[in-house]
């Protein structure tokens, strides 16, 4: 079974950068696709962004393509969020999610505890 650990967030002003970091265990990682979410209060958790198994395609919800990378270590069982750009509206509480699947939507299947990105205007 696949942990996870996110690290990385905080708070930072409006035009400014974050990079989350999640921490996977378990041999499992490199055979999962990966994901992060996010879940601002009073809102429904959402996709940010998708990584596959070797790293070669990516997927970005709209609202963060172009400011947004995700990217993976698979010998280190790391998968990283490289946040610029960052607007206000990105406050949330962020994901880590393994065994990242689509169906009519975007969902992971193992998740870690979050972590939390405030962002000041």
């Amino acid at each position: 079974q696949v942990q996870l650990v996110e690290s990385g967030g905080g708070l930072v002003q409006a035009g400014g950068s974050l990079r989350l970091s999640c921490a996977a265990s378990g041999r499992a990682f490199i055979g999962l696709a990966m994901g992060w979410f996010r879940q601002a209060p009073g809102k429904e958790r959402e996709f940010v962004a998708g990584i596959s198994r070797s790293g070669d395609n990516t997927w970005y919800a709209d609202s963060v393509k172009g400011r947004f990378i995700i990217s993976r270590d698979n010998p280190k069982r790391t998968v990283s969020l490289q946040m610029n750009s960052l607007k206000p509206e990105d406050t949330a509480v962020y994901y880590c999610a393994a065994d990242l699947t689509y169906g009519n939507s975007w969902h992971g299947n193992i998740w870690g505890q979050g972590t939390q990105v405030t962002v000041s205007s």
